[in-house]
């Protein structure tokens, strides 16, 4: 399996970290305080106090440059959970749901492979059991899985926004078109697979 360079997974990290922003503070996202995509509950855990001043809140998340998160995401969200191990292709997806999304990034892609017939417990760790089974799945449908993965991150989207009304501004502009969660998953879908506007439309319409 090829595996990623460092300097591959850096520039994945740095299109993660432009594609997050900076620093927001939204009442409706369960993540509080982030800045770069990194949350203060990501800092709290890692016990990360840019100040110095004994506690870590809102103001270190502010402080908080782009180098510092690019260094959280590679270590923390590529490699801790291993995501060198899995089919490159699938890399850059994983790794971005991952820093969205936490260990769900995992078990969405666990859930995929064992629907494929590659069963694997869905446990949110790229242990030996779900590098073999991703592999098998990668090696059977090469074409397939990193869409495949693209869309069962879309579809994990849209059910977060069908559970909780706040979550839907995520999902859908207030103008009534792919939201910022919509849009993010589709970056790693190929276009033909792509919601046309009238088929986004109809997946959201007992959201009126």
């Amino acid at each position: 399996m090829n595996v990623s360079s460092n300097r591959d997974v850096r520039a994945i990290a740095q299109k993660i970290v432009q594609r997050e922003g900076g620093y927001v503070n939204d009442p409706d996202d369960p993540g509080g305080a982030t800045n770069h995509g990194v949350t203060i509950h990501t800092m709290r855990r890692l016990g990360i106090d840019l100040n110095g001043d004994g506690r870590v809140n809102a103001a270190d998340v502010r402080i908080l440059s782009r180098d510092q998160a690019i260094d959280i995401f590679m270590l923390h969200y590529f490699d801790k959970p291993k995501i060198a191990r899995l089919p490159a292709p699938l890399h850059a997806s994983v790794f971005d749901m991952y820093v969205n999304a936490g260990s769900n990034a995992v078990k969405i892609l666990q859930a995929l492979v064992s629907k494929m017939g590659f069963p694997c417990i869905g446990d949110g760790a790229i242990g030996p059991q779900t590098i073999a089974a991703v592999t098998r799945a990668y090696d059977a449908a090469p074409d397939h899985l990193p869409d495949a993965y693209g869309i069962e991150r879309r579809n994990y989207y849209f059910r977060l926004a069908d559970r909780r009304a706040a979550s839907r501004k995520f999902a859908r502009t207030r103008a009534g078109g792919k939201g910022g969660w919509i849009i993010r998953a589709e970056d790693f879908i190929a276009v033909r697979y792509h919601l046309t506007a009238q088929q986004f439309q109809q997946r959201i319409a007992k959201w009126a």
